[in-house]
């Protein structure tokens, strides 16, 4: 689930959150609001899509501190990292739509066939009308607003549901999106599952989801009640294969896995080392302690766990094998030290499961093709990296390896380029966006044919179908 993705509507026996006050009656208000507000068309013109970007940007700008404190007390996020990796790259996104808008509208002619002309084709995307946005908890602002920044290029009214388990971030947002953003065809409804629940079965024009695979099944089946198309934006085991040990190599890894304590959908699930393994560890060990110090639980740039159910499955997955590096937890704090593991049972929970926490398994393989297939053996990730400066194994790796984003030497930077299409395959989610391929998915891109009836040209294929008639149309078509 995004940069950054999670479990958006928790399991209701293993991830409870307190419970919430529901308001079926409001929330069916809201859609109807929307849905007439949108049927008006108020959405479909340049100007007002761009000054709702714009609003949007200063929102953003003006509430900074707001959203960074919101932060900090669902994840424990530091100051510096929630700006750049939550509210910087929204902003990104929106100077980059800001900066194409009028590009992405225009419609685009196509040639007609001599058959038919005169006449005149094109391709013209249209908005889809009313948008439901589902967001996690793990990046619950920049994985709420991205989508929406994509909703309102696009044309479309837009219903936003935030994550119940990022309380503090759902309420700054709920309370400053209508402070900024035309509330006639943006809202947030908070909640819980009997929210989300409610929310799926109503009609929309699109649903929009970042989360996990099992309750992607859920919102996939109730949008097909209305054949609604839907975005699922999910997760998965992204690996990491490693053909060296140099110091760069093991920074990018750990910066890579250690944001956000780990809870981010695209960071590097396990390593596979064909490379010196036993180096690679004690880099990455050099490297945490160079980032977090020695005592890294209380480091002001190290976040926690976003709560106790997922603590405690993240403590478990320490049995699954030999700890190297870390291993330190605070079960008041819910804080996990950067951990590296060796030796690690492939059949636990560890490595079957997306680990969603700080504990990074190094899986020492005797060659790159033995990697590639412990990968293809595998569900399909959202990302894929390769750390070698190899072209040869680049080449093999992109042309191999089956993933959402095939990243090279990089791991995360993929994230913050807007016009790189964000998203998975098969398991690991269903559609794209970010820049245009959010402007895309969040439209119709609608066929229009038009041809004057002054000349029937068209004469020459009607019946009955002559000797004559048939020439003429073989010749035509």
């Amino acid at each position: 689930m995004g940069l950054f993705t999670s479990n958006p509507l928790p399991d209701p026996v293993s991830d409870s959150a307190p419970p919430v006050d529901e308001h079926p009656l409001r929330i069916a208000a809201v859609l109807e609001h929307l849905r007439h507000s949108a049927d008006t068309r108020i959405t479909h013109p340049r100007r007002f899509r761009a000054g709702q970007l714009r609003a949007l940007e200063k929102m953003l700008a003006e509430r900074t501190g707001e959203f960074v404190d919101a932060l900090n007390q669902d994840l424990g996020k530091g100051a510096t990292e929630a700006k750049f990796s939550e509210i910087d790259v929204v902003r990104a996104e929106i100077d980059h739509a800001q900066k194409h808008l009028a590009e992405w509208m225009d419609s685009t002619s196509v040639k007609v066939p001599l058959a038919l002309q005169p006449a005149i084709a094109k391709v013209e995307p249209r908005p889809l009308g009313v948008v439901l946005i589902i967001g996690p908890w793990n990046y619950p602002l920049q994985l709420m607003l991205a989508p929406l920044v994509a909703a309102i290029a696009a044309g479309n009214a837009a219903l936003l549901k935030p994550s119940e388990l990022a309380p503090v971030t759902s309420g700054v947002l709920a309370k400053l999106l209508p402070m900024y953003l035309d509330s006639r065809v943006y809202a947030v409804v908070e909640g819980g599952v009997d929210t989300a629940t409610e929310l799926l079965a109503a009609r929309w024009d699109h649903i929009f989801y970042t989360g996990g695979e099992k309750v992607a099944r859920i919102v996939a089946q109730a949008a097909a009640t209305h054949l609604t198309p839907t975005t699922l934006e999910l997760g998965g085991k992204s690996p990491a294969v490693v053909d060296n040990h140099l110091l760069p190599t093991a920074k990018r890894l750990a910066y890579a896995k250690f944001m956000n304590a780990g809870q981010t959908c695209v960071a590097p699930d396990y390593v596979l080392s064909f490379a010196d393994t036993d180096a690679l560890i004690n880099r990455l060990g050099q490297a945490i302690t160079s980032f977090y110090g020695k005592d890294p639980i209380n480091h002001q740039d190290f976040g926690r766990i976003i709560s106790r159910n997922h603590f405690d499955r993240l403590v478990s997955m320490l049995d699954s094998g030999d700890v190297s590096h870390g291993g330190d937890y605070d079960e008041q704090t819910l804080r996990i030290a950067p951990t590296i593991m060796r030796n690690v049972d492939l059949d636990s929970p560890l490595m079957t499961e997306e680990i969603f926490g700080p504990i990074l398994p190094v899986i020492e393989v005797s060659s790159f093709d033995e990697a590639l297939e412990f990968i293809a053996a595998r569900p399909s990730p959202l990302a894929a990296y390769l750390m070698s400066e190899s072209p040869r194994l680049q080449s093999i790796f992109s042309d191999r390896v089956r993933a959402g984003a095939i990243v090279h030497n990089a791991p995360l930077a993929q994230m913050v380029i807007p016009s790189l299409p964000f998203g998975g395959v098969g398991a690991s989610g269903m559609g794209s966006y970010h820049g245009k391929f959010g402007f895309d998915r969040l439209s119709q891109i609608r066929s229009e044919l038009s041809k004057t009836t002054v000349i029937d040209t068209l004469s020459a294929i009607y019946p009955p179908y002559t000797w004559a008639k048939r020439k003429i149309i073989d010749r035509l078509l």
